[in-house]
């Protein structure tokens, strides 16, 4: 039997972000080149009506925020219909089989203040077991 843990990489990619009604943050890059997908979860901390929260992911060829290019129906957005109705949910975005090596999720906020937690990228890796990496302080998996 595998757990979870041997399948899958578990990253932090971004840092939480204040709220804003402007907001642009993307996460760090991913070179894609051993890995099969990428789901990237993110959590709104606050909201106010009207505000849209949105997830995105955006690719490259290059390991470089200029010539990012967002890709087609890769994207999470909610409305806040009352203040705070959508604090403690999250926006998630899963691309498989990217087209460009380089990925990254973009976080963004209009026309009223979206609050956001950390970004966590999930990946899928083409060989296994997976190897978490340095962004992962310590993992402990069990099974009886």
């Amino acid at each position: 039997m595998h757990l979870i843990s041997d399948n899958l990489e578990v990253r932090y990619v971004g840092a939480a972000i204040a709220a804003g009604a402007s907001i642009d943050g993307n996460s760090s890059r991913i070179d894609m080149a051993d890995y099969e997908s990428v789901l990237f979860v993110s959590t709104i901390t606050d909201s106010v009506a009207t505000g849209v929260a949105t997830l995105k992911v955006e690719e490259n060829d290059d390991d470089s925020d200029t010539g990012m290019a967002a890709v087609t129906d890769a994207s999470a957005t909610k409305t806040c219909a009352s203040n705070d109705d959508i604090n403690g949910t999250l926006l998630a975005v899963e691309y498989r089989l990217p087209s460009k090596r380089y990925v990254q999720a973009v976080r963004t906020s209009s026309a009223a203040n979206i609050a956001y937690g950390e970004v966590i990228a999930i990946l899928t890796p083409r060989r296994k077991p997976a190897v978490q990496g340095a962004t992962v302080s310590d993992l402990a998996a069990v099974s009886n």
